[in-house]
């Protein structure tokens, strides 16, 4: 049924094999069986012929078992099958994490190679989803398991692929730069240096299968832990198979352990193994619980819900009613930046740009998935939502509001058109609805609101008191009306001007919520040294002592 090949770049240290390496591994002319490190043929992945998710530990891929059997979310098929680890086989995983050294695999003062290693498998690895194959192997099958457009998903590839390149070569050894100040005396110097956890944890949720945990790992593995990673099961395959990728560029097979398993015995795994930090992506609920649990060793990238203000100056009707459908609604609305409140100026409610936004998202079909299944909100549970939210007074339906047609998405997930609900901003305030209101539906579901000119501290009162604070968008080029939001807000990926957005973050810039101790940046050299090391610091005192010191008065 599937064809497990030998991972042939499994080595203690990247192939020494330079420019012959990418040679030799030219896919523009062979089918997509010749891909080497791959154990599952996304055409044949069905109800009749289903794919198989292991996990890795110790060095070693390991079934189940116990497996854990998914529902194609297109047409209700048991078309995937996890090894679902339970709590009586956390055993192997807790003593893996328990053999890595709280200094790390590798840090400034032991095997400073490995940085060098890293920067190979990233360039390895960054040639590898360069590959028109490859890429479109990882793009149709983040489809499959989290169905959204082909663009949207090879928009993942893409920025995991440029990440990599980021990282190639130095770079990884610039992550650990150091610095020193002179002393008080000769042959004194303190030294600053970038220094690992060890042993950590990576818990990554369904919308991005392949973006989040990819990022999130290889910056733990350039600082010098050793991590364990846990990808939400509905769409683990994706990572299984990267893991697959990294081990033949290089990966050492005992750097990182992949497990499949329930939130209760994941939880089990962080008490028992106590790592010394873990990284959480996911809901605010969950989150909460784990700070608790783990006593605060922990980095939070939780839920957002995201607002867009929209300023005094109208301008460019047409492109603000774009972004704001691919905002709110690409991906089925399934993104953590996606936009969940639009305040609109009252210049701009005398436009027609409501009426476009409904068109634009009227073209979404479930044919080329730019609308499609909402995993984790089931129909009938957004139209509840929806119900509530109508009977505020003034508030109505702009459009949508409707079960998708002619489909055959299992009842387990949900599957509405793109929905609009405007509720006044007084309203809005009240006490009574404003949890109501802000609620965070993780599908294509936005709340819609205008204020007036003297109203913008109504708005920016409503937007301080929401708890999560991931990205927002002020869209105006009006100078003093930016600088008055922007210094008044505090979300932490913040796009300000005409063409500010709320979702699409590249690998370029720092994307992670703002206002909290706990939060958990992705993508640069900044976020990565936040979330995946420490500060140590080392003050050399070497001497020479004085002339003729003598021992002090005791003081």
């Amino acid at each position: 049924m599937f064809r497990f090949v030998v991972c042939r770049g499994v080595t203690a240290r990247a192939p020494q094999k330079g420019l012959s390496w990418f040679s030799s591994f030219n896919l523009s002319s062979r089918s997509i069986h010749s891909i080497p490190f791959a154990t599952v043929d996304i055409e044949e992945i069905s109800g009749s012929q289903p794919a198989e998710v292991h996990n890795l530990v110790q060095g070693k891929w390991k079934g189940s078992s116990s497996w854990n059997i998914l529902l194609d979310p297109l047409n209700g098929d048991p078309f995937i099958k996890v090894a679902d680890v339970d709590e009586a086989g956390i055993q192997p995983y807790v003593e893996s994490l328990s053999k890595c050294p709280k200094h790390g695999l590798h840090n400034p003062f032991k095997e400073p190679e490995r940085y060098l290693l890293f920067g190979d498998i990233s360039a390895k690895a960054a040639h590898m989803l360069s590959l028109p194959k490859v890429s479109d192997f990882f793009t149709r099958l983040i489809q499959r398991v989290a169905p959204k457009s082909y663009q949207q998903a090879l928009g993942e590839v893409q920025v995991t692929q440029k990440f990599l390149q980021n990282f190639s070569g130095d770079q990884v050894r610039f992550l650990a730069r150091s610095f020193g100040i002179p002393g008080n005396h000769l042959g004194q110097q303190s030294h600053g240096f970038r220094w690992p956890y060890g042993p950590v944890a990576i818990i990554t949720p369904f919308n991005f299968p392949l973006e989040i945990p990819a990022l999130q790992l290889m910056g733990a593995l350039y600082m010098g832990n050793k991590p364990i990673l846990k990808v939400d099961s509905k769409v683990s395959i994706v990572m299984e198979q990267m893991m697959r990728l990294l081990h033949y560029c290089g990966l050492p097979v005992d750097d990182v352990d992949f497990i499949n398993s329930d939130g209760k015995t994941m939880n089990k795994i962080l008490l028992e193994a106590n790592p010394r930090m873990t990284l959480f992506t996911g809901s605010s609920r969950v989150a909460d619980k784990l700070a608790v649990d783990l006593k605060g060793r922990i980095k939070l990238e939780d839920a957002g819900f995201d607002w867009k203000i929209l300023g005094p100056d109208v301008q460019e009707e047409d492109y603000v009613a774009w972004v704001c459908d691919q905002d709110a609604y690409a991906c089925s609305g399934q993104k953590c930046s996606a936009q969940s409140m639009l305040f609109m100026h009252e210049n701009w409610s005398r436009t027609s740009l409501v009426s476009k936004i409904r068109d634009l998202a009227e073209r979404r079909n479930l044919e080329d998935l730019t609308i499609g299944p909402v995993l984790t909100f089931t129909t009938e549970a957004m139209l509840e939502h929806m119900s509530k939210l109508l009977q505020i007074p003034g508030s109505k339906l702009l459009f949508g509001g409707e079960p998708l047609k002619n489909h055959s998405i299992p009842p387990i997930y949900g599957a509405i058109k793109p929905t609009a609900i405007y509720v006044p901003l007084e309203e809005i305030l009240k006490k009574n609805t404003y949890e109501l209101v802000t609620r965070e539906i993780f599908g294509p579901f936005q709340i819609v609101t205008d204020y007036k000119r003297d109203q913008l501290s109504m708005v920016l009162d409503a937007v301080e008191r929401m708890h999560a604070h991931l990205t927002a968008a002020v869209v105006s080029n009006d100078p003093l009306f930016l600088q008055e939001v922007i210094g008044n807000t505090v979300n932490g990926t913040t796009y300000a001007g005409l063409r500010a957005r709320t979702t699409g973050a590249p690998q370029n810039h720092w994307f992670g919520p703002a206002g909290d101790p706990r939060g958990a940046g992705i993508g640069t050299p900044e976020a990565i040294k936040l979330v995946w090391s420490c500060h140590r610091e080392i003050i050399y005192d070497v001497g020479p002592l004085p002339r003729h010191w003598e021992i002090p008065p005791s003081t």
